[in-house]
């Protein structure tokens, strides 16, 4: 095989994709922008602690409740026009936040920000693989990741920096100006790919993937928070509705326009790929609720001390990304996935064996270990998941690994959080001293992390080095119709 190093560092990255990484970089760094805010909020708007933990756990909730929707909407609309729709909701959103008056307005400005911030990434996405050529991907999946990485990473930094000299309501105010610019520019250079296709929607589909994801992710949000009995049936019923969604959209891709087109599910490399893609979100938003538990409850750090420690570990994640993406357009994927996979079990690991007086460089260190070995998955096995997928299928891979994130996430939160406390509360009525009760927690959430990380070494090993070419999923049995016509248009 040739080597294309040489002339894909030579090729630019298209202005397109340019201004989208920019676009999504600046609404996907508003999902985690409020974390350091709560206290404020708590003084402010005169509400709880619980309650002001919406302004995460909504915005997380409409991100699951649309993402589904976005493979079916891709398709049917323009890049400019669902680019401009997206940052068009996204700014109202912010608009509103600002300047709101109470917290249920402050609610709704979160959740209409999400609805704009869910089509950003499968736009992305989906645009990418289109455009880009297969032996240029790595190298520009790689300036992709600074947006999926990094802008999670810096929210909380951002925001402890600017809580330091102002209200909670520059956090919004400061995003309205730069979001606004990048419409404005991404509208002036924006040219549109591919043709929109025609096509219904099925409302029903619609309602089982809003409720049903939905669903899911507010039910585990919810573990950790007394009881588990009311999150296990809310779970229960997200599953539940999740089901009924599938079989519905097998009946749609029979005798219909699916919403999700689940025959990319039918791909090996897909199918391995959204496996170890989740598994290694699990473990990358596990430590990012673990470790600003552990460094401001048991280190008495304070939010901003906290953002700068775990910066290193963000920046190094996104400045990594195009090299990581010129290593795998040269050498291909397992030379990076397969120590990727390695080196997100043994920082998991090492977490297992904090104590009250683990030095900070060390902390750091494994931090950045995590996220350098975290860089050198996500970017190959983006890259190898969807380039197995035929073009058409694109957008809907983009939307299921979207939608995968935000579920990983929520039951990452909630299975450290569970673990962590049920540890520390065991522990504490027992006898034991507070604080010795809470890292016991954390060690043992990070160890059930570090085993679940095993699977991702798994699937690393299972994954192929590159996909030359998309495999065949609409041949498969289960993707014929009556006549034994594969289904290979909407």
């Amino acid at each position: 095989m040739p080597d294309l190093s040489a002339s894909s560092t030579k090729q630019r990255t298209p202005t397109v994709i340019r201004l989208l990484v920019l676009a999504t970089f600046t609404v996907i760094l508003n999902e985690t922008i409020m974390i350091n805010a709560i206290p404020r909020l708590m003084t402010d708007l005169h509400v709880t602690e619980r309650s002001a933990q919406w302004v995460s756990t909504a915005f997380m909730l409409t991100m699951a409740a649309v993402i589904p929707v976005t493979g079916w909407f891709l398709q049917r609309v323009s890049t400019r026009r669902a680019y401009s729709l997206a940052m068009g909701v996204f700014l109202l959103g912010t608009a509103v936040a600002a300047i709101a008056p109470s917290f249920a307005v402050l609610l709704i400005g979160r959740v209409v920000q999400a609805g704009g911030t869910a089509v950003m990434m499968p736009l992305l996405m989906t645009t990418l693989m289109t455009v880009v050529p297969e032996h240029d991907r790595g190298r520009v999946m790689g300036n992709v990741t600074l947006a999926i990485s990094v802008a999670p990473a810096m929210g909380p930094v951002i925001s402890g920096l600017v809580l330091q000299i102002g209200s909670w309501r520059w956090l919004f105010a400061l995003v309205l100006p730069i979001a606004a610019a990048v419409t404005w520019f991404g509208l002036r250079r924006l040219e549109n790919v591919g043709e929109p296709q025609a096509g219904s929607i099925d409302w029903f589909s619609v309602a089982f993937a809003a409720l049903g994801f939905g669903g899911l992710v507010y039910g585990l949000s919810k573990f950790g928070a007394g009881s588990a009995l009311t999150p296990a049936l809310i779970v229960a019923g997200g599953v539940a509705l999740v089901a009924i969604f599938v079989f519905r959209q097998v009946y749609l891709q029979r005798n219909g326009s699916p919403l999700m087109d689940l025959r990319i599910l039918l791909s090996g490399t897909y199918a391995k790929a959204l496996v170890l893609m989740a598994l290694a979100f699990l473990a990358m938003m596990g430590s990012m609720i673990l470790l600003p538990l552990y460094l401001q409850n048991l280190r008495g750090l304070s939010p901003l001390q906290t953002g700068l420690l775990v910066m290193p570990g963000g920046l190094a994640m996104g400045l990594l990304g195009p090299t990581v993406g010129r290593l795998f357009d040269r050498f291909g994927g397992r030379v990076l996935v397969i120590p990727g996979a390695i080196g997100i079990t043994a920082a998991l690991v090492g977490f297992t064996q904090l104590s009250l007086t683990t030095p900070y460089p060390v902390l750091v260190a494994l931090h950045i270990l995590l996220m350098v070995s975290l860089a050198a998955a996500f970017t190959p096995v983006f890259t190898l998941g969807l380039g197995a997928l035929p073009m058409h299928l694109y957008s809907h891979g983009s939307s299921m690994l979207g939608t995968l994130q935000q579920v990983a996430a929520a039951f990452g939160t909630a299975l450290v959080v569970t673990v962590m406390t049920s540890r520390a509360t065991h522990l504490t009525d027992g006898g034991a001293n507070p604080l010795d009760a809470h890292l016991s927690g954390m060690r043992l959430a990070f160890a059930i992390s570090a085993a679940l990380a095993l699977i991702v070494i798994v699937m690393a090993v299972l994954l192929p080095n590159r996909s030359e070419s998309p495999e065949p999923v609409e041949d498969s049995p289960e993707a014929l119709d009556a006549s034994g016509v594969a289904l290979v248009k909407d």
